[in-house]
């Protein structure tokens, strides 16, 4: 799946495909406006793409120390650009493993 068919999933489904893992359902849900069930499922996740997932919804939800906290764990530099950018940017870094 490409990142275009990532998005256009969260324009037109109403539920992401089954065959993503946990992480990149967490990011979908955000994109659907859904950051509990976003939230919940990278936090269960249990991996340094579940805590970089974790680290990125903090910082959309403005507990940057938090935040701070999961990208230390998942070992990634706190994103400096737009939110939308740092969705996108996870998105395909996740896609392409």
């Amino acid at each position: 799946m490409t990142v275009d068919e990532f998005k256009a999933s969260v324009e037109a489904a109403d539920q992401p495909d089954s065959e993503l893992n946990d992480v990149l359902k967490a990011l979908w849900y955000d994109a659907k406006g859904d950051w509990e069930k976003a939230h919940e499922l990278c936090q269960s996740a249990g991996s340094r793409e579940g805590d970089w997932v974790h680290a990125y919804l903090h910082r959309v939800e403005g507990d940057l120390p938090n935040a701070s906290y999961w990208y230390s764990r998942a070992n990634q530099s706190r994103f400096e650009g737009s939110l939308s950018e740092e969705w996108e940017s996870i998105v395909a870094a996740l896609l392409n493993r």
